[in-house]
C-alpha cells in the first residue's frame, strides 16, 4: 500500500461487524490452534507472535483492547537502566535491545527519542550527582550492546545551569547548578501500541474479540461469554496462553501475582509552562528512583510514579489513594519555583504491575518491596497445559509473547517455526523518511503512522470531522470515527479512555461525551 493511500492496512481493519462475524466462526466452532485471552501488550503480541507464525488464533478480552496494565504506564520504553543499576544484568539488556526493536523496526511511528534533565538542586549531594551520571553513561553502553544507532538515541550529557533553566523554565532557580540530559523510548500512548498489535494480528488471520470473557480454562480452550448479549459458549483450540496479568491467578490455580501500583497525576500544560524536556526528579532517600514529570504534548503533563504493594481483590480500574497525590506533589514541589496544589490536579490513574510472587508461604518475615521484585517475566504451564505468562514490563512485551508461544507449541506439539515479530512492522509503521513525507498534520503522524493520511483525509472530507471533540484538546471527531471503523471501539468509553485518553481527565471526558456517542450511534446506524 501506498503510504499516501487515504485507505486502512487491508485485514487490519477491526469493528462491531467483524466482531460479529468472527464470534459466530469461533465460538462452538472448529478448533484454533491458539487461544490467547487477554488483550493486553502481552496477549495482543503473543496473538500476533502466533499469527505470524502462521497458527490459527482466537484472541479474547472481557473487556476492551489495553483495558488493564497496558493503559496506566508512563508511557516509556525503557533501556533498562533501573534494572541495571539493581544487578539484573540480563533485564537490562533484554529491555534495552527490545526498546531498539521498537524504535527502529517495528514501531517508529510510535515510539521515540524523549529527552530528560535531571536537575542538579541542593536536593542532590555531589556524589549522588556522580552516580546518577555514572548511570546514564552505562545506560548509553547498553544502548551500544543492543545495536541501536545513536542517531535514534543520542547521548547523555552535563547541562549548565542556564541550559538546566532553559529546558525546565518551572525549577526553582535558586541553588541549580547544573543538570543531566539522559534520553530514553517514549510511546506517543501506550494502548495505541496494543490497538497496532491487534491490527497487525488482525491483517494476519487471528480472530480477535473484545467483550468476550473467559469463564473457565483449560489446557483445550475456554468457556467463554459474550458480555454484550449475556450467551455462553465453547472456544476450542490446541493451546492455550493465559496472558491476563493482575487476574493471571483467577483463572489458572497455582499462579500468586504480588500487584504494585503506580500512580500518575494528570496536570494542565500550562500549570508548568514550557517543557522542552521532561524531568527526573529525585526520591528523597532513594538512590535509584525519581519522580517523572512527562509533557505529553496534547496540552497535558504526566507526573510519576509510585510503586506501593496492592493486597485484595483485583479491580477493574484501580483507585488512586490520597497518599499517592501527596507524595507525588510532595517530590514535584521539591524543584519548583512555585508548587503544584491539590487543585491543579486534573486528573490520576494508576496501573497494577503484574509481578509475580516468588516468596515462600509461610511467615518467613516481612515481604520485599514491591520496588525490589525482579521485573523477569516467567512462563508458567499448567499440569493440564495452559500457558501463563506474568512479570515483565511495558518494553519487553513482545519477548515475553514469544516465549510464551514457544512454551505453547512444544506443550501441544503444534507446526511452527520461529518468532518473526523482530522483524515485523505493526500497522502504520515506516522509515522516519517515509513518515516525514506523509501529508497529514504531524500529531497524527506520531499516532497513525502511514494510516494518518486516511484519518485526516476523514476531515478533510467533513469539516464536523475536524473539530476537536472539546476545546483545549487536539482529537478530533475524524479520530473518534477511525477508531470504530478501524479500530475496534465499540462504544463512547472505548473511544474516550483508550483510543483518544481524553478520559483521563474527569471534566474533559465529560465535556466530550455528547459528541462521541453521536458519532457511536451514527456507526451503529450505518451497519
Amino acid at each position: 500500500m501506498s503510504p499516501h493511500s487515504p485507505e486502512a492496512v487491508p485485514g487490519s481493519s477491526l469493528s462491531a461487524a467483524r466482531r460479529t462475524r468472527e464470534l459466530a466462526r469461533t465460538v462452538g466452532g472448529a478448533p484454533v490452534d491458539v487461544l490467547v485471552v487477554g488483550l493486553g501488550a502481552t496477549g495482543a503480541g503473543a496473538a500476533l507472535d502466533a499469527a505470524a507464525r502462521g497458527l490459527t488464533v482466537a484472541a479474547i478480552d472481557a473487556h476492551d483492547l489495553a483495558f488493564g496494565t497496558s493503559r496506566w504506564s508512563s508511557k516509556l520504553i525503557h533501556g533498562g537502566l533501573r534494572y541495571l543499576a539493581s544487578g539484573q544484568l540480563d533485564v537490562a539488556h533484554e529491555s534495552a535491545v527490545e526498546r531498539g526493536v521498537l524504535m527502529e523496526r517495528t514501531a517508529p511511528h510510535l515510539v521515540h527519542a524523549q529527552p530528560f534533565v535531571l536537575p542538579l538542586t541542593p536536593l542532590v549531594s555531589r556524589p549522588q550527582a556522580a552516580l546518577a551520571w555514572a548511570g546514564f553513561r552505562a545506560g548509553d553502553t547498553l544502548r551500544l550492546a543492543a545495536r541501536t544507532a545513536r542517531a535514534t538515541l543520542p547521548a547523555p550529557r552535563r547541562l549548565s545551569a542556564v541550559e538546566t533553566r532553559h529546558l525546565a523554565p518551572a525549577l526553582r532557580a535558586q541553588g541549580v547548578r547544573g543538570g543531566l540530559l539522559s534520553w530514553d523510548g517514549r510511546l506517543s500512548d501506550d494502548a495505541r501500541l496494543v490497538t497496532a498489535l491487534a491490527r497487525t494480528a488482525a491483517a494476519r488471520g487471528a480472530r480477535v474479540l473484545t467483550r468476550v470473557r473467559a469463564l473457565e480454562l483449560t489446557g483445550t480452550g475456554a468457556r467463554v461469554r459474550d458480555e454484550l448479549t449475556g450467551e455462553e459458549g465453547q472456544i476450542r483450540a490446541r493451546a492455550v496462553v493465559n496472558a491476563t496479568g493482575v487476574w493471571a491467578g483467577g483463572l489458572v490455580d497455582g499462579i500468586r501475582i504480588r500487584p504494585s501500583r503506580g500512580t500518575h497525576l494528570v496536570l494542565r500544560a500550562d500549570r508548568l509552562g514550557p517543557l522542552p524536556a521532561g524531568l527526573h526528579i529525585p526520591i528523597p532517600g532513594e538512590t535509584n528512583r525519581f519522580v517523572l514529570v512527562l509533557p505529553q504534548g496534547d496540552g497535558r503533563v504526566y507526573v510519576g510514579l509510585t510503586d506501593e504493594p496492592v493486597d485484595g481483590p483485583v479491580p477493574d480500574v484501580p483507585e488512586v489513594p490520597e497518599t499517592d497525590i501527596g507524595f507525588l506533589l510532595d517530590v514535584l514541589g521539591s524543584v519548583l519555583d512555585e508548587p503544584v496544589r491539590r487543585a491543579d490536579v486534573v486528573g490520576a490513574f494508576a496501573g497494577l504491575r503484574p509481578l509475580l510472587d516468588t516468596a515462600p508461604d509461610g511467615p518467613v518475615g516481612a515481604p520485599p518491596r514491591t520496588s525490589d521484585i525482579s521485573r523477569r517475566h516467567a512462563v508458567l504451564t499448567s499440569a493440564d497445559g495452559v500457558v501463563t505468562v506474568v512479570g515483565g514490563k511495558l518494553t519487553t512485551y513482545r519477548r515475553m509473547a514469544e516465549d510464551a508461544v514457544d512454551a505453547a507449541v512444544a506443550a501441544r506439539s503444534l507446526t511452527a517455526g520461529p518468532s518473526p515479530t523482530a522483524r515485523l512492522p505493526l500497522v502504520g509503521a515506516a522509515s522516519p523518511r517515509t513518515l516525514g513525507t506523509l501529508r497529514a498534520p504531524r500529531r497524527l503522524v506520531r499516532r497513525y503512522g502511514t494510516e494518518a493520511a486516511a484519518v485526516h483525509a476523514l476531515a478533510l472530507r467533513d469539516p464536523a470531522l475536524a473539530a476537536p471533540l472539546l476545546p483545549g484538546h487536539p482529537a478530533t471527531g475524524a479520530e473518534a470515527l477511525w477508531a470504530l471503523r478501524h479500530e475496534g471501539a465499540l462504544d463512547a468509553s472505548d473511544v474516550l479512555d483508550r483510543r483518544t485518553r481524553i478520559g483521563l481527565v474527569p471534566e474533559d471526558r465529560a465535556a466530550a461525551l455528547d459528541a462521541v456517542q453521536a458519532l457511536v450511534e451514527g456507526a451503529r446506524a450505518a451497519r
